[in-house]
């Protein structure tokens, strides 16, 4: 399982692709291998494979009936008729405006074509929500009550009668058979995967749907399963699959408003919104309209920002943090550090062990060690960050030192590979030298290249294959040329030639897509309860499945079996032992070079915005945040 929603807005967007998958979707049931979603995917329009199947006996005590799901956790809230983070007497209107980069051509984020806008998931509702105060709660949105046996083998959903789609016509459990079984079919292909584990889908009332596992699925897939927007039958027979600028049929708070393709889109608020007064949304989607701007990257946002174009910005640059002051605008932009309970995100250069190039994990060390993170931290960012030494820093989940016993008795029985031996020598130590010339760290660079084979012609290094080592790192963002000069120069001190290739966002997400890359500049999400999400980030299957997130192209035998620990876990103490030895596994693999980080994010906004108090945890939630003055439309 992993976090609801992580305080990082500018993120948050663009991995909203991922939405009900990566940050209300914890444990989504992937398939063990391609073969079986293709095999799942290649079902008729109404799945005439799926038998219809006895309706369990729902009066055995081992049935449960309730109105939330709560996965190794007990619900805070169920009592309550609002969130706490939320305020039910939030004045409603006004506008909520943020950047975006890039470009779009699309509304349709749930195929593999086509380059969504960003905020689409406003436009749809799921069975459940998320809570974001605790770990994998979930209350009902279009659901209003849920039925499991012990087994977690199948799971009834019964739907809200007052569940509306936008044309107001019912929200029925058609719909939401209808909807998994064209995901399953023409969906983006990492959903597919992601829900290879269902087995079959029938209705059984007009609001009630039956969900069946296979062996395979995930022990939380039944709760998985209400993450997924639910679309209206009608309109995905004809559009689904459909690169187009019309939303699909949707039930959520808002509808799409003015379109400038590329440029900007504006959300507006469905005044005929069946769900204004249930407990979730008490307080909720306060602003009538929630406006996205596009800019090519983020010095020119940030300027649009300050000349008061959009009305809420992240920075993500700590010297322009503390530089900031509010006075200088007249106080009219409120300036905040909000903290966070989550994994900070790990993000750096990722290697793509799919090249030849990368495959040796010796060239990856020496590499590694002439990116001065030290220097970059002091110079750039006035020591603000703290350098990520762990894909779930800042959490019990991250390992550290060396593996205790019973740590090192598992990777004992783990089918470790060579570059993977390491794990048992504690974490990598990340320390540089903080001076900009690196000489130390430079000549133990060299070392390593050098025993492993490699040598030196004309003051060139070549691979013991005798190939020129040679490799091209992709951005979309000139704010990332700082940060990567100095690494550069450093590797032509040893005769590796490296080059800055700066691209459209869009042409970077179609390069990202089909893996072709030496180097990009990626971030991981990850939350306080990892599960089977993990496979689409690390996992074998997903390391040649294009779209797929698993950007550095890992297939190790050691991480799908820790995977596969971390899935089944019973227990909170099982997933912090498994989280931590799949962070070693990650870690010694030298897989990424990782920047820095920090405990918060820090946004600038209108100060006629205004949020709740309590913020939620593991969230900003801008859902719930409000426009404090009356706002002329």
């Amino acid at each position: 399982m992993i976090k609801l929603k992580p305080r990082q807005t500018n993120k948050k967007f663009a991995w909203f692709l991922l939405l009900w998958i990566f940050v209300f979707c914890t444990a989504v049931s992937c398939s063990e291998n391609e073969q079986s979603v293709k095999q799942i995917t290649k079902t008729k329009s109404e799945n005439s494979a799926w038998q219809d199947r006895p309706i369990p006996d729902l009066t055995n005590p081992s049935v449960t009936t309730s109105v939330f799901i709560a996965v190794k956790n007990s619900p805070q809230y169920i009592d309550k008729s609002f969130l706490p983070y939320a305020n039910p007497n939030a004045p409603k209107g006004g506008e909520l405006s943020m950047s975006a980069k890039g470009s779009f051509n699309s509304l349709n984020p749930f195929i593999d074509d086509g380059i969504a806008a960003t905020g689409t998931f406003y436009l749809y509702d799921t069975l459940m929500t998320g809570s974001l105060d605790e770990a994998f709660v979930l209350y009902p949105q279009l659901a209003q009550k849920v039925i499991y046996d012990e087994s977690k083998k199948w799971v009834i959903y019964e739907l809200n009668p007052d569940a509306r789609f936008w044309d107001d016509t019912p929200v029925t459990a058609h719909d939401v058979k209808a909807t998994f079984e064209t995901i399953l079919q023409k969906g983006r292909m990492s959903w597919r995967g992601l829900l290879a584990g269902i087995d079959g889908i029938q209705v059984i009332g007009k609001h009630r749907v039956i969900f069946w596992f296979n062996d395979d699925a995930g022990a939380d897939m039944y709760a998985n399963v209400s993450l997924f927007p639910v679309f209206s039958k009608t309109d995905i027979e004809k559009n689904f699959d459909k690169v187009s600028l019309q939303p699909l049929m949707g039930s959520g708070a808002y509808r799409v408003g003015n379109v400038d393709v590329g440029r900007s889109i504006t959300y507006v608020k469905n005044s005929s919104y069946w769900g204004e007064n249930i407990m979730v949304n008490r307080g909720r989607f306060n602003f009538n309209r929630i406006k996205f701007i596009y800019y090519q990257d983020d010095i020119v946002a940030k300027e649009a920002f300050l000349a008061g174009e959009f009305n809420f910005y992240t920075e993500n640059n700590p010297k322009n943090w503390a530089n900031f002051n509010p006075q200088s605008f007249n106080h009219r932009i409120t300036k905040e550090a909000i903290t966070h309970q989550n994994p900070v995100t790990m993000e750096g250069l990722v290697f793509n062990i799919r090249k030849p190039i990368f495959a040796d994990k010796k060239l990856r060390e020496a590499i590694s060690l002439l990116f001065d993170w030290n220097w970059v931290n002091d110079r750039l960012y006035r020591g603000q960050y703290k350098r990520l030494d762990s894909f779930f820093y800042g959490s019990a989940l991250m390992a550290t030192g060396k593996p205790t016993p019973k740590e090192t008795q598992i990777l004992q029985h783990l089918p470790l590979n060579s570059d993977e031996q390491a794990v048992f020598l504690g974490v990598p130590e990340t320390k540089t030298t903080s001076d900009g010339i690196n000489r130390a760290d430079l000549l133990k660079a060299r070392d390593i290249l050098q025993q492993a084979g490699y040598y030196y012609q004309n003051g060139k290094l070549y691979d013991k294959h005798h190939r020129l080592v040679s490799f091209e790192i992709l951005i979309d963002d000139d704010k990332y040329q700082a940060l990567l000069l100095p690494f550069l120069k450093n590797l032509t001190k040893i005769g590796i030639n490296a080059r800055i290739r700066r691209l459209d966002k869009a042409v970077l997400i179609h390069k990202k897509r089909s893996f072709d890359y030496d180097m990009i500049i990626d971030s991981f999400m990850q939350g306080n309860s990892p599960g089977m999400e993990q496979k689409y980030l690390w996992g074998s299957d997903f390391a040649d499945a294009e779209g797929g997130q698993n950007s550095i192209g890992i297939k190790s035998l050691a991480v799908d079996a820790t995977i596969d620990k971390l899935i089944h876990a019973q227990n909170r103490d099982e997933i912090i032992l498994y989280s931590k030895i799949l962070d070693r596994l990650l870690l010694s693999g030298v897989y990424i070079i990782p920047f820095g980080g920090q405990k918060s994010t820090n946004v600038l906004y209108d100060n006629h915005l205004a949020h709740p108090n309590p913020l939620p945890a593991s969230a900003l939630g801008l859902d719930y945040w409000y426009y404090k003055q009356s706002y002329p439309d």
